[in-house]
């Protein structure tokens, strides 16, 4: 069971989801039987018939995923002063998280080391 070693893990769609819980619904199979075939883990489906059960079909939609912020500015060539602003701040706050977790970052940015303190406490 799960995403095979290597692979990305399978999309389903709402349209497969539904086909899945109806399944279940209307023809009283079981949800072992349905996961066991479909190569699906228990909990995964029990959370779709849980939403679908709540929300109906809209339940089921696939959420967007918001994809890397640096997308938008590392392809463009002609940055506005607010786009080099918003970039430069981006950069600033992700090296600010890193050193609050620990990191070092040395250089531009390329290289990040964890820095291994004993005393997390020490500031």
């Amino acid at each position: 069971m799960g995403r095979p070693k290597g692979g990305k893990n399978k999309y389903w769609s709402k349209e497969e989801k539904l086909k899945l819980i109806l399944e279940h619904l209307e023809n009283n199979i079981s949800t072992n039987e349905i996961t066991t075939r479909e190569n699906i883990s228990n909990g995964m489906y029990n959370n779709w018939l849980k939403k679908y059960l709540e929300l109906g079909e809209a339940g089921l939609e696939n959420k967007k995923k918001p994809g890397n912020p640096y997308g938008k500015f590392l392809n463009n060539k002609n940055l506005t002063d607010l786009e080099k602003l918003e970039y430069e701040n981006m950069k600033l706050r992700i090296e600010n998280e890193r050193l609050k977790k620990g990191y070092l970052v040395e250089g531009d940015g390329q290289v990040v080391v964890f820095n291994g303190l004993k005393n997390k406490n020490s500031k």
